[in-house]
């Protein structure tokens, strides 16, 4: 039986209304010491759906679970198929502007941080530092027999060598990298072991049923502690991995500022939820504090 994550957080109470104001994502960023936490919606102009926006990922498809992943051979050829065809686009996709915003708000000082529960790598390529990938990275492989870590293009390699012609149609692209096959898509599919130990592969995230490793936990909430103010950019925070940094900065007297277009679950922990698109917003916040956002790579 696979375990289904959460689809939705469902409000028990009134939130305060979405504003379009950004005057306090301005006041805190120009105060500096700003600590960013991404989800998913961040990564939506760069072609990479959400999980639970409109139209999120969740309504068509139940990511694989660790538990299932480790239980047996035909679960990992499915993941790793639908892995390996989802990672010729998802490897591919460039940053947006609200990457590229939170970037150049990093490199003039005004940003402390990142963590981003995203697994797309997507603020490194937009040259954001001091990121913590809350959930890893897809661009990793790691042994479970023998820990040995490996870049995902290696895998790739491998994969194709193992599986020529490998090319079905899938019905689309999920924010981990999977793409969506039938059965009957994968049933032939090849996996490949460790190259060192002949051990099981497993790309270096954290799955559904996985709990986020405790030192990784820990300095986040160093990061919260050390920092002046939280935003929040694209993420529900339905799942407690986010949630917990925002209850606490707001614990913690910090102020919680979120944009995302969607009601969130750390609403009521917010100074102000601004209901905009993040790109444009981001670059308008950039404009108005005199901060030069590169331009898209061409």
């Amino acid at each position: 039986m696979r375990v289904r994550p959460t689809l939705r957080w469902t409000p028990t109470e009134d939130l305060p209304p979405a504003t379009t104001d950004l005057d306090p994502v301005v006041d805190a960023l120009r105060a500096g010491g700003v600590l960013v936490l991404s989800g998913a919606g961040i990564s939506t102009e760069s072609g990479i759906p959400d999980y639970r926006g409109e139209g999120g990922s969740l309504s068509r498809h139940t990511p694989m679970t660790f538990q299932e992943f480790v239980g047996g051979a035909a679960a990992r050829r499915r993941y790793w198929a639908r892995s390996h065809l989802g990672w010729r686009t998802f490897g591919r996709a460039l940053p947006n502007a609200g990457h590229r915003a939170v970037a150049a708000f990093g490199r003039d000082g005004l940003v402390s941080g990142v963590i981003t529960q995203n697994v797309d790598g997507l603020h490194q390529a937009a040259g954001s530092e001091d990121v913590v990938e809350l959930h890893g990275s897809l661009d990793r492989v790691v042994c479970l027999s023998c820990g040995r870590m490996s870049p995902r293009s290696e895998l790739a390699e491998r994969l194709e060598a193992a599986n020529p012609g490998f090319s079905p149609v899938a019905a689309g692209i999920n924010p981990d990298g999977d793409a969506d096959l039938t059965d009957d898509q994968v049933v032939g599919f090849r996996v490949v072991p460790c190259a060192v130990c002949g051990g099981v592969l497993k790309p270096d995230v954290v799955f559904f049923g996985e709990t986020v490793p405790p030192q990784r936990v820990e300095l986040c909430r160093r990061m919260v502690r050390e920092s002046e103010s939280l935003l929040v950019l694209g993420s529900s925070l339905t799942v407690m991995s986010g949630l917990r940094f925002v209850r606490l900065a707001a614990e913690s007297g910090k102020p919680v500022l979120i944009v995302n277009r969607d009601p969130t679950r750390g609403d009521r922990h917010a100074r102000a939820r601004v209901g905009l698109p993040l790109g444009a917003a981001l670059t308008t916040v950039a404009g108005r504090l005199g901060v030069t956002v590169e331009e898209a790579a061409a």
